[in-house]
């Protein structure tokens, strides 16, 4: 039963989602001061009842496409482990929960978080992504608000560089990460009739529209100096990880679907690099 309930959750994409929002709490919190551990535990518990329960819905969702697929057809619901009603009962418990403990920060968590799961359920998951071929591009948006959820919780100017450079470097990774993966698994997406890129315009015209993405996800890792005032050592951390994208992705253009594991985990643990980065650049800044 606990494996079911990991994923119905999607235990996997839950942590990382913990990870990102807990980067932009640490990034909105006032330069020096200590941290109130009480608080980041709060926020913690609040995103992942947000984040669990969100996605618990969307398996609730859209268990009849998931029946449709190989890769997902053992998914808790299609599976039968798990009735669509239970998954709905847990879902919205679990959001409640979250934004009634993100009512503990201010106003403008709460409705980010509101925000969050009224575009992931409603318009990316029952239009955006069953409607339109260019449905990741705005279905990255909640996808990078958890960074803005950990970042309002401590600073509510969310013009602030800092912000504004997290939340785009998780808006622009998930174009090449979601397509890249929906490359690898067009026939699953064109079994269930949901029209992804490389399933209506064909591989090639994918790779040319991860190619732009993927120069500018970059450009706005290596700019960081300029536009986070940030250090040399943002820098050197960013610039390994970005030759790797790219030669990684060199091979991808060139042999496709027999490489794209390899660009797809560079561009994964990039996304790791660049975020972290900055957190690295500030404690060496404040300690050195």
């Amino acid at each position: 039963m606990l494996k079911s309930y990991l994923d119905l959750t999607k235990s996997g994409i839950v942590i990382f989602v913990i990870f990102s929002g807990l980067i932009g709490f640490v990034l909105g919190s006032p330069f020096g001061n200590p941290f109130d551990f009480e608080r980041i535990l709060i926020f913690l518990f609040a995103l992942y009842f947000l984040s669990s329960g969100s996605l618990a819905i969307n398996q609730a969702q859209e268990w009849r496409l998931d029946q449709k697929m190989n890769r997902t057809e053992n998914r808790p619901i299609p599976s039968g482990k798990i009735k669509p009603w239970q998954a709905y009962i847990l879902g919205f418990t679990f959001c409640g929960l979250g934004l009634l403990m993100f009512s503990t920060f201010n106003s403008l968590v709460v409705t980010l978080g509101l925000f969050t799961v009224i575009l992931y359920n409603l318009l990316y998951t029952l239009y955006w992504k069953k409607k339109w071929t260019f449905g990741a591009v705005p279905g990255a948006i909640p996808g990078a608000m958890p960074v803005s959820i950990g970042f309002a919780c401590n600073n509510q100017d969310l013009w602030d560089s800092t912000h504004i450079y997290l939340f785009l470097i998780l808006f622009i990774w998930q174009m090449p990460h979601f397509w890249t993966l929906a490359i690898r698994f067009k026939d699953d997406y064109g079994k269930a009739g949901i029209p992804v890129l490389p399933y209506m315009l064909g591989v090639n015209r994918t790779i040319y529209h991860i190619g732009l993405y993927v120069f500018v996800y970059l450009a706005v890792a290596l700019t960081a100096p300029i536009t986070l005032g940030a250090s040399i050592i943002h820098f050197s951390i960013a610039l390994p990880f970005a030759i790797w994208v790219l030669y990684q992705f060199y091979r991808f253009t060139q042999k496709k679907e027999k490489v794209w594991l390899g660009f797809f985990m560079s561009i994964n643990f990039s996304l790791l690099a660049f975020l972290i980065a900055p957190v690295i650049d500030r404690w060496s800044l404040f300690y050195f």
